[in-house]
């Protein structure tokens, strides 16, 4: 199951998530991506975005408005499913119209040999990116330990490069996979202090001792964080 969060009120860009990119709003363009992979599911905090999803003959369900993470309102929306407790579930933003499915598949993959690892709590992934790349806050980095399990995640450029010769940086996708039991367990978790302090939701799950396991994978899809980057989306999308 692919659960997309789509929040119409964002603080940074308001209803980016119907965005028009080539004549079709960004979430119907992200879901359209990625349905032949597994079911597809809109959880939105809008009556808009639902009547437009089913314009599109894409499943969408209304959620609450209060929620402090997308993880929080892929979880209500999984509850209403009645999902399995090993279910696989991938969380994917709405804002991530260009995701390549091998991308998604690496998550599935991922998720899907740690499901009964209770150590464990969440799976994603990330590119290769280059030092210049790296002091922009909407990407955001991670560490990882020699087995690939995050360390931490920042919008900082970590590791700091003393002496400026480090050009290998890991950039995080914001691709989550999870099973329900371990969406439950991640949604019962208070929030942490970094979690607020940095607005990364993952960090919640290292604050409380749990993993979160990483993989590599090779992309050229794009978040879409400001006006600006709507625009390289446009312009992508012409190539």
């Amino acid at each position: 199951m692919i659960i997309i969060p789509a929040r119409i009120g964002s603080s940074r860009f308001p209803n980016k998530v119907l965005a028009d990119i080539g004549g079709v709003p960004m979430v119907i363009r992200t879901a359209m991506t990625v349905s032949d992979i597994d079911s597809v599911v809109i959880a939105t905090d809008s009556q808009e975005v639902v009547d437009i999803a089913k314009e599109y003959n894409i499943k969408a369900l209304l959620t609450s408005s209060k929620h402090q993470s997308g993880t929080d309102r892929i979880y209500e929306a999984a509850e209403k499913l009645n999902l399995t407790q090993d279910e696989i579930i991938i969380n994917i933003q709405g804002d991530e119209p260009f995701i390549e499915t091998d991308v998604v598949r690496a998550i599935y993959e991922l998720t899907k040999k740690n499901r009964k690892d209770e150590r464990i709590l969440m799976n994603s992934c990330y590119k290769y990116i280059s030092n210049p790349e790296a002091d922009d806050p909407n990407i955001v980095k991670v560490v990882t330990d020699i087995d690939d399990i995050a360390l931490y995640f920042s919008r900082a450029k970590i590791p700091y490069p003393r002496d400026h010769h480090f050009n290998h940086y890991k950039g995080h996708l914001g691709v989550y996979g999870f099973t329900f039991k371990s969406l439950k367990e991640f949604c019962s978790l208070s929030l942490s202090p970094f979690e607020d302090i940095e607005k990364l939701e993952q960090l919640r799950a290292l604050y409380h001792g749990y993993e979160v396991a990483m993989v590599e994978v090779k992309t050229e899809s794009f978040g879409i964080d400001t006006p600006e980057d709507l625009e390289k989306a446009i312009r992508h999308h012409q190539l």
